[in-house]
């Protein structure tokens, strides 16, 4: 693959401005980024890794909310959201632990 990052000196630009602007262009080509991606060779984990994987993550999943359901923990309150529905519900207390 071959792309061409090419800059041309414009009026009285010094020479340190013009490597910026070429530093600049091959970043925006991906040249840098893609070279460090393939220096070293990340094998992929196997289809059943994968499965074993995802099939923890939802057993995982499912104590959690069997365990809120009882009561035992409390629900992590929504990551992210922004607005008066979030400050309602930490008024509320929904995201307070139970004494026990």
């Amino acid at each position: 693959m071959s792309v061409n990052a090419e800059v041309q000196k414009s009026g009285n630009e010094t020479a340190i401005s013009l490597i910026r602007k070429f530093s600049r262009r091959v970043q925006g080509t991906g040249l840098v980024r893609n070279a460090r991606d393939r220096r070293y060779f990340a094998r992929g984990a196997s289809k059943i890794v994968k499965k074993k994987r995802a099939l923890k993550l939802l057993k995982r999943r499912a104590e959690y909310k069997q365990l809120v359901k009882e009561g035992k923990i409390a629900e992590a309150p929504a990551r992210g959201r922004h607005g008066p529905h979030r400050e309602q519900t930490q008024r509320l207390g929904e995201g307070a632990p139970i004494a026990r």
